[in-house]
């Protein structure tokens, strides 16, 4: 690949992370500069930057950084929680990250230690959504959390904090971070409803709706 089109990559992936950012902020799923969005280029990672608004960002703002958190371009600094991001980029086939601070999902995050299986789609995102434990925003520790509670899945809650999702796309994790957001609004929902419990799904369910979904969408 030559300097010009590996350019013109990262031009059209910042774009992406940029449109994403916003899309979280458009749709709710964080509040101003909270949140997060990522995308990895061979062995650079186009992050969000640090308390910016994400209106603000341009094609001129890229902070891109090496899978060593090395900055290797962009004037302004990258996103507090990057330990995560790079945690996550260096132990799975990760290409894209988004991370938010669902009012739904962080409010299921205080209340179990795995999502309950309320709907077939968290076969999406690999099977029960695990509640990775709480630490402290930014740190190793939390990065060492979220890397365990994402075993066999391509989402997780992070306990009083909010949702991490990755895909092959900046789309594919934007659209499980959406599901996840949903499904914890469904059970919110039917837990609230007075005297009632409501029903869930096996996990002999769940593997036959994974297998099923596998075969999901347009061919060609």
């Amino acid at each position: 690949m030559t300097d010009l089109a590996e350019r013109d990559e990262i031009r059209r992936a910042w774009a992406k992370v940029v449109a994403t950012a916003r899309r979280t902020t458009a749709e709710g799923l964080v509040v101003g500069t909270s949140g997060n969005v990522s995308a990895r280029i061979g062995d650079v990672v186009l992050v969000t930057p640090t308390g910016v608004p994400y209106d603000r960002l341009g094609p001129g703002d890229a902070v891109g950084v090496g899978l060593d958190g090395r900055r290797l371009f962009g004037a302004l600094l990258p996103t507090s929680e990057l330990p995560m991001h790079l945690a996550v980029y260096r132990a799975t086939d990760a290409a894209a990250i988004v991370h938010t601070h669902a009012v739904h999902a962080t409010a299921v995050s205080t209340l179990v230690t795995e999502m309950p299986l309320i709907h077939y789609m968290a076969a999406a995102l690999g099977g029960p959504v695990r509640v990775a434990p709480y630490a402290l925003y930014g740190t190793d520790e939390l990065a060492r959390h979220i890397l365990t509670a994402l075993e066999g899945r391509t989402g997780c809650l992070l306990r009083n904090h909010g949702t991490l999702t990755y895909g092959a796309t900046l789309d594919q994790a934007y659209d499980r971070t959406a599901q996840l957001e949903w499904m914890c609004r469904v059970w919110l929902t039917a837990t609230a409803v007075p005297g009632r419990t409501p029903a869930l799904l096996s996990l002999e369910q769940l593997d036959e709706v994974a297998g099923k979904l596998r075969g999901y969408g347009q061919r060609g």
